[in-house]
């Protein structure tokens, strides 16, 4: 079988990860279990369903290529050409590709019962993943004062995004019978080569893509001019990590949304920003005028077309509003700062840095990734990230999945990164810090609480 290089972007994760900073998406699920042995049947299970889910069984290893190309997919060599088109030739890469010597039991842990589920997140989000092995763990965590357990997956970036990591996920949970979609959109016969006709428009494109990375690049340079540094969110990494998860009930975020307008992705926005205040002011730092740049990645992947598995992803940088006392002026302000994002488009602007991935060879990746990697506190404070969560129900060995903390990579100089999902009824937050750095992550945790508890009681009527 032939290796599936990596697309530039999964590139750039595989290739910034250092021993201290690890790029892999966590995820804390929580199952409502009676007996103490349930933990032990769950990995079992997980173990034997591994085995037959084709994309868990892929490793990611270095590979050398002539052009810097990927191999012509269903697009054939039309969609090669463009991809040349947008994409500077050069040597070096990465590939995925099956692991004949898979096992399931390298993957799948069952630990000893833990006094705390975020206790024991915290220390194993903080050790990278194997990388001559498929990247990608399970935990499976017994509670020792209760029953009940938890389970952590964790997958590379340069294998799955948050999207493709569910899926990878809920193969290898209980079956589940979801609604039949119907046919996706035709794709156009394609023959053996290229249309000349299309070569012109091939050519635009490119352009217009090259033109695009210089604005980005423009607007990034101009973003980490004038800001004001904050030392709790960008302070010396050590490498260590911990966890905290806050549950809000997704009613209490709707009864803000429909008071005061915008997105219910404003208000979660907005309960972020002042969390981060009352935390502050609480460690007695000074807040007033303060706006920490948050990175909020945006997905581009289409509904309902085939799409490969790596990574498509853009973002919008927006300053969040800490420095503003009024519950109801900072979620104005962050409305409309998102406002103007989505009016601009995710391909522009500061925060679509991901997509100057395409413009950088793969010798450039292999290179630069640690340069790349250091540079990430010049450009944002803070990442805040929606992670999609499925309407229905997921179960593990007939157990219900009650709650489930998302949980993003820390890229080197950031302190804090936070997750959003939503899943039957509730928005989970899902915190994760340098241990060292943030050692009172508990108290934001908190914090967010209290500020859902603020924007209720200023917006009921």
């Amino acid at each position: 079988m032939t290796p599936d290089l990596l697309a530039p972007l999964d590139l750039a994760f595989w290739n910034i990860e250092s021993a201290g900073h690890p790029m892999h998406l966590g995820a804390l699920g929580v199952f409502a279990a009676p007996s103490p042995g349930d933990a032990a049947h769950a990995a079992d299970l997980l173990a034997a369903r591994a085995a037959a889910v084709p994309g868990l069984r892929m490793r990611i290893r270095d590979v050398w290529h002539p052009l810097g190309l990927h191999r012509p997919g269903p697009d054939g060599l039309r969609g090669a050409l463009a991809k040349g088109l947008r994409q500077p030739l050069g040597f070096g890469g990465a590939a995925r590709e099956p692991d004949p010597r898979f096992d399931p039991l390298n993957h799948i842990h069952l630990h000893a019962p833990v006094p705390g589920f975020h206790a024991a997140a915290g220390r194993l989000m903080q050790r990278p993943l194997e990388r001559g092995l498929p990247p990608w763990e399970a935990h499976v965590l017994p509670a020792a004062a209760e029953t009940g357990f938890a389970v952590l997956f964790k997958f590379h970036h340069a294998l799955a995004d948050g999207l493709r990591a569910l899926t990878l996920a809920a193969a290898i949970l209980d079956p589940v019978d979801l609604p039949r979609r119907g046919p996706g959109p035709a794709a156009p016969r394609r023959g053996p080569l290229p249309d000349v006709r299309a070569l012109p428009g091939l050519v635009r494109d490119a352009l217009g893509d090259l033109g695009r990375a210089l604005d980005i690049g423009a607007r990034v340079a101009r973003s980490t001019l004038a800001t004001r540094p904050v030392p709790a969110l960008t302070a010396a990494p050590t490498g260590t990590r911990r966890t905290a998860g806050v549950a809000v009930d997704i009613d209490d975020v709707h009864l803000v949304r429909k008071a005061v307008g915008g997105t219910v992705n404003d208000v979660l926005i907005a309960v972020v920003a002042g969390a981060l205040r009352r935390w502050l002011e609480e460690r007695g730092e000074p807040v007033e005028g303060l706006a920490p740049r948050a990175l909020i990645p945006v997905s581009r992947r289409r509904p309902r077309t085939a799409q490969p598995p790596g990574n498509r992803l853009s973002g919008y940088l927006t300053h969040l509003p800490v420095g503003v006392a009024d519950p109801l002026r900072r979620l104005a302000a962050v409305r409309a700062a998102m406002d103007r994002n989505k009016d601009a488009g995710p391909d522009r602007g500061a925060g679509a840095v991901a997509l100057l991935a395409d413009h950088v060879p793969a010798l450039g990746h292999r290179l630069g990734g640690p340069l790349v990697g250091q540079a990430a506190r010049l450009w944002f404070d803070i990442l805040v990230t929606s992670v999609p969560l499925p309407g229905f129900g997921l179960r593990l060995a007939g157990h219900p999945l009650t709650e489930v903390y998302p949980f993003a990579p820390l890229a080197r100089g950031q302190s804090l990164a936070v997750a959003i999902s939503t899943y039957r009824g509730q928005v989970h937050y899902g915190l994760v810090a340098d241990a060292e750095a943030v050692p009172d992550l508990h108290r934001l945790a908190r914090a967010v609480t209290e500020e859902v508890e603020t924007l209720i009681t200023v917006c009921a009527p």
